[in-house]
């Protein structure tokens, strides 16, 4: 037994133990059973996604022998470990997280039946990653949908959280019937539900079972990666779930429907048309679009953060798009270049995103409220909390040097190398989808402003904010993690580059990494790709400062071009850093020399616009924040007013002003509301053709049977 799968039946063991213990104990050390196996078991996970990436080990396990439908087996190759070490670290920190966090919920719910629950999420997410054939995989992807919705819906109390978890399980129900008929179309085709196979028989499959596969796919694995129009059902479930289920709700099973559309479409059966990429490119940044309009508009932290994982995952997923274009137009370098940029969104979003469920949480659990609109001045009592939450939104706003600023730059540019094409139809939809994309990135760095401004910073608009402290030291420590994966993955670009090209290898057959990160640490000035001179330019510019220190090709981000124009583009965020750290610390000292001049200072009261002091309600609210948003784009959010109505005193003075403002979903308009009116129009319509009239139902079948004669004689 090799140490691979030593490490893969090590980790299925400590998830039964996790799943059977908490039967066993007290409910009240259920949360340290979480803390201890599951945190064993995602350690677990890191060292087998960390060996599948920077070895060139693989293992399969062969399992059962079913009659008529194969043989079930576990396999771990590039992909999957990728998805496997991501998955490893959130469960990690969330397990830390939970160890004290889930004390505020003891009377809730029953803490044995989510520790056990937690554990068995944690191994059939692992069971699809590894599934290497299609029964297993969709037995894993049922029991996850089956298992993340009894997590999310663990405060079954509230009859809106039931409603909510109920519309999460139909909504992925429906994504998982599209997902199974999909996978028999192609085991059909193969004459297998292996997948080793049925990659092998992809060569034979024609445009019509190529296209059936990628619409069934697309949807189904759509609904879980919370794409447009199908993520309707994120807010609700999310506002209602507990801040550690909405990290894994994040952080994993969102990356489940991302991996979903990679295995099929870019491994089982790759793409050979530019149009579907086109869809999926279109599709990706309209919900980036759609997702982060809405978090503008949101007041409750949870429900904004919601919104924003749409935005995010439509990043990504328009990556993906653009990968399968320049796969289908022969251009496969450009290819591993957007796909290693959608994949590094999604690691991305994967570590920043549970970060600020956690500062969600502890705002929660201290405060009683996520309502921006009643938070405020929570730096004070919450220091720590604060800090970590603003590396999360700054990461998340794609600021530099944090880790999204490195992701979202990189799918920027690799949709601006479609300059490359030939045809002007896909330019313009990779132009309009860029321009979606980089008024996304605007309106992300507004909505987090939004966020921690008005949540930590100014005056507190609530009674209920604490005065000192009282986040324990585990969430504290789950929290730090996370923030220093945020500032490493931001600083150390070319690392991370590098470790993303063996998956995406598999993918593009070709290698990427050389075309993103040239090997500058030499001691030779020549270089096998590049110009002499423009290497010695680079040289000179200190693209090789930290070769004795750092292990690895270098520390530049550059796209090679033509000889004319030998770089596309380039960026060093481990060299930003010290700037911005030189420059910082310039300011502070000459701010510090300015005003120590001034020996004595004077305490006065603040003018307040005649008041005393400035009172809570008058400070500005998180809706007042995000209101020129709301105006701005008042085509996309549509107001309807349904009362305007004012009570006036001798037909002069306006005493009371009544207006009540609804706001439809731009997807309940444009998408279910239509088609709900034409299934209401078809089936009133077919109601009326009940009428009992004996010689109509003979003029049906006989109108029916015309039809079906005519086209059967046409096809």
């Amino acid at each position: 037994m090799n140490m691979l799968l030593a490490v893969t039946v090590s980790f299925f063991v400590l998830c039964c133990a996790g799943i059977l213990v908490p039967a066993f104990l007290p409910a009240a050390k259920c949360p340290k059973v979480i803390v201890s196996v599951g945190s064993l078991a995602s350690l677990a996970l890191c060292v087998m996604g960390a060996d599948a990436l920077f070895s060139v080990r693989t293992f399969e396990a062969r399992l059962w022998t079913l009659p008529a439908l194969g043989t079930l087996a576990l396999r771990m190759d590039s992909v999957s470990g990728f998805f496997v070490f991501v998955t490893g670290v959130i469960f990690l920190a969330t397990g830390i997280f939970t160890a004290r966090f889930l004390d505020r919920y003891a009377s809730d719910f029953s803490l044995r039946a989510f520790a056990a629950a937690y554990h068995a999420l944690l191994a059939f997410v692992v069971v699809i990653l590894l599934a290497s054939d299609v029964v297993l995989f969709l037995i894993g992807w049922e029991a996850m949908s089956i298992l993340a919705f009894l997590l999310a819906n663990c405060q079954r109390r509230d009859q809106q959280n039931s409603n909510a978890g109920y519309s999460m399980l139909t909504m992925g129900e429906a994504g998982f019937l599209a997902v199974a008929l999909a996978f028999l179309l192609l085991g059909n085709h193969a004459g297998s539900l292996s997948f080793a196979e049925i990659r092998a028989a992809s060569g034979t499959a024609g445009a019509g079972l190529g296209w059936a596969v990628f619409l069934l796919s697309f949807f189904g694995f759509s609904v879980k990666a919370g794409l447009v129009p199908f993520n309707r059902w994120m807010a609700s479930v999310y506002r209602s779930a507990t801040a550690n289920v909405c990290a894994l709700l994040s952080g994993v099973l969102l990356n489940l429907g991302i991996y979903g559309i990679v295995r099929v479409n870019g491994d089982l059966l790759r793409l050979s048309s530019t149009l579907p990429g086109l869809i999926v490119l279109a599709v990706g940044a309209a919900s980036a679009l759609v997702g982060i309009l809405y978090a503008n508009r949101e007041s409750d932290m949870k429900t904004m953060l919601s919104e924003s994982s749409i935005e995010n995952m439509g990043i990504v997923t328009a990556g993906l798009g653009a990968g399968f274009v320049f796969l289908a137009s022969n251009a496969p370098v450009l290819a591993g270049i957007a796909f290693i940029a959608a994949l590094y969104q999604m690691m991305n979003h994967a570590v920043y995103k549970p970060l600020l469920f956690f500062g969600a949480g502890a705002v929660e659990a201290n405060t009683g409220t996520c309502d921006m609109d009643r938070l405020g001045g929570l730096i004070r009592p919450l220091p720590w909390i604060a800090a970590f939450f603003l590396v999360g939104a700054l990461s998340i706003a794609a600021l530099p040097p944090l880790s999204g600023f490195v992701s979202e730059w990189l799918t920027l540019q690799s949709l601006l190398l479609s300059a490359t094409l030939k045809s002007i139809g896909v330019k313009v939809v990779f132009a309009l989808s860029g321009a979606a994309l980089a008024l996304t990135a605007g309106l992300a760095v507004t909505c987090f402003v939004k966020a921690f401004a008005m949540s930590f910073l100014g005056k507190s608009r609530s009674e209920h904010v604490p005065k000192k402290e009282a986040v324990q030291r585990s969430m504290r420590i789950a929290a730090a993690l996370l923030a220093i994966l945020c500032v490493a993955l931001g600083i150390l670009p070319t690392y991370v580059i590098s470790a993303l090209n063996r998956p995406v290898r598999q993918l593009t057959g070709t290698n990427s990494a050389w075309a993103l990160v040239p090997p500058f640490f030499t001691t030779s000035r020549a270089h096998p790709q590049l110009p002499p001179a423009f290497v010695s330019d680079f040289h000179n510019l200190g693209a090789q400062v930290g070769r004795r220190l750092l292990p690895g090709p270098g520390l530049v981000v550059l796209h090679q071009g033509a000889t004319k124009n030998p770089v596309v583009f380039a960026m060093a965020t481990s060299y930003m850093i010290v700037v911005l750290a030189l420059l910082v610390g310039c300011a502070f000292l000459l701010a510090r020399k300015l005003l120590g001049r001034r020996r004595e200072s004077v305490r006065r009261s603040v003018w307040a616009g005649g008041s005393r002091e400035l009172f809570p309600e008058l400070t500005y609210t998180a809706s007042g924040f995000s209101n020129p948003v709301r105006v701005t784009f008042n085509a996309v959010f549509h107001p309807t007013e349904v009362e305007d109505s004012s009570e006036m005193v001798g037909q002069h003075f306006r005493m009371a002003i009544r207006r009540q403002v609804e706001e439809v979903h731009v997807l309940d308009r444009w998408f279910y509301r239509p088609i709900h009116a034409s299934a209401n129009w078809l089936a009133a319509t077919l109601a009326r053709m009940h009428h009992g009239r004996l010689n109509a139902y003979v003029g049906y079948v006989l109108l029916t049977l015309v039809i079906l004669l005519v086209f059967g004689r046409v096809w």
